[in-house]
């Protein structure tokens, strides 16, 4: 798979024309609720990108990334921790009171489970009129005939208006939830995941009918969503989330095919192959994602990246060695934040086991079936020592003074292929003084 030149580009991305939405360093974090507060949650961790007018801009990304707190934020419903949402050039994070009120006719939202999102205890009626209730639109007579109107215009029955959620099917539900969501005629709408919960011939008839109301409307949509095949079916643009951050924006097509970012490559490997004969190899990411809490120091992706930099003199070391380095830091770092409770201290002082295990079972289950240069077995030497110590941050600083890397050291900053603004990754292995450029040739090398 070839990989176009890269070149830098700036962290905050180019003013569109046509952009309805303008996000810029975004964050919303979220603390620990305790008295004197603590290390915040980092849901979402300075986002910057622009949502056209008229588009579909997918958010796709593993659980717990930060793509519903994203999309909740754009609309208020979450509070922005800091940066700023400007809707048609006006700061949307600080509106409040009945600015903030008017403006949400502008923008809306379809939950993911259309069996949480409806009150059971309201007609259908009265869920769909609720927002023009709200918003004291026009007579209580055309306010009817407004909602009669919406329910034939996602495909239900006028007569439906005066039945209860729980009489409907899941595909009916979330059309009633999007007819609910079209009531004011809003310009921005966020779907979260809206056929996620629903069976596959019922998520097509949805997608068909978010699409004809989108032209019929003018709609812009926020997709979110885990369905790779649905997302590159609707969107126009795919933005790619991981811990908090955007690891990759561009064009549905071109992403798909020619994927710039790691984390994007290990994401699109996950598709399930049709072809029984393919010999495609899956990218399996080793580990689980850093704890938003205590997210890398450098990029998101550091600690399960498979084509992750390494220091000049391990470039050749195997493969797989190199992968249990990883999960050893890791544990780490895990053992780090996890201290010792008095109990625990008290059976390691009597050499009674805890639950960390003893270095020996961790250093037997990692590198028991592997063979291990000389050179890099002093270094774990040394690490085991600290480890024993229950230094763990002095066992930290041994395995990054030996095997760290820009990955680990230092943020990322934002690239572009050559010639097109509109695609943008966020690795180390795009700068131009990297020998490394792309990670195609890693991945590839070790995957196919």
């Amino acid at each position: 798979m070839s990989q176009q030149a890269i070149q830098s580009d700036a962290e905050v991305p180019s003013r569109s024309d046509d952009a309805m939405i303008e996000v810029r360093d975004l964050k919303t974090y979220y603390d620990n609720g305790g008295l004197f507060g603590g290390t915040p949650v980092k849901a979402v961790d300075g986002v910057s990108f622009d949502i056209r007018r008229g588009e579909t801009l997918g958010l796709v990304g593993e659980s717990g990334c930060g793509k519903t707190t994203l999309g909740r934020t754009l609309l208020q419903l979450e509070e922005a921790t800091d940066g700023t949402v400007a809707f048609d050039g006006v700061d949307i994070t600080e509106l409040d009171g009945d600015e903030l009120h008017e403006w949400r006719r502008n923008a809306q939202m379809v939950f993911q489970d259309p069996q949480s999102s409806l009150n059971d205890r309201m007609t259908v009626g009265e869920i769909v009129r609720e927002p023009l209730d709200v918003h004291d639109w026009e007579t209580p007579r055309e306010r009817r005939q407004r909602v009669k109107e919406l329910l034939a215009t996602v495909g239900l029955q006028r007569e439906h208006y005066y039945r209860y959620p729980h009489q409907f099917s899941g595909g009916q539900r979330q059309r009633i939830s999007i007819a609910r969501t079209l009531a004011l005629e809003p310009d921005f709408v966020v779907l979260d995941e809206p056929v996620s919960a629903l069976d596959v011939s019922v998520q097509a008839e949805i997608i068909n009918l978010l699409e004809d109301l989108q032209e019929e409307f003018g709609l812009t949509y926020l997709f979110i969503a885990h369905d790779l095949s649905v997302v590159r079916h609707i969107c126009d643009r795919v933005a790619v989330m991981y811990l908090g951050n955007i690891m990759e924006i561009g064009p549905t097509e071109e992403l798909f095919a020619n994927p710039s970012n790691p984390y994007t490559h290990s994401l699109l490997s996950a598709i399930p192959e049709p072809d029984p004969t393919s010999t495609r190899e899956r990218i399996t990411l080793h580990g689980t994602p850093p704890n938003p809490r205590y997210p890398p120091s450098g990029c998101p992706f550091s600690t399960r990246c498979p084509a992750r930099i390494r220091p000049e003199e391990y470039r050749d070391l195997d493969d797989e060695l190199w992968t249990r380095l990883n999960t050893l830091r890791s544990t780490l770092h895990e053992r780090q934040r996890a201290d010792l409770s008095v109990r625990e201290r008290l059976r390691a002082a009597m050499g009674r086991s805890t639950r960390f295990g003893t270095v020996e079972e961790i250093y037997d289950e990692l590198f028991g079936d592997l063979e291990v240069p000389s050179t890099v077995q002093s270094v774990l030497d040394e690490i085991a020592t600290h480890m024993r110590n229950y230094d763990e941050g002095e066992a930290i600083a041994v395995f990054h003074e030996e095997f760290g890397s820009v990955c680990e050291a230092k943020a990322p900053s934002y690239h572009r292929t050559s010639g097109d603004s509109e695609r943008k990754s966020l690795c180390h292995r795009h700068a131009d003084d990297e020998d490394f450029r792309s990670p195609d040739d890693v991945l590839d090398r070790r995957h196919r």
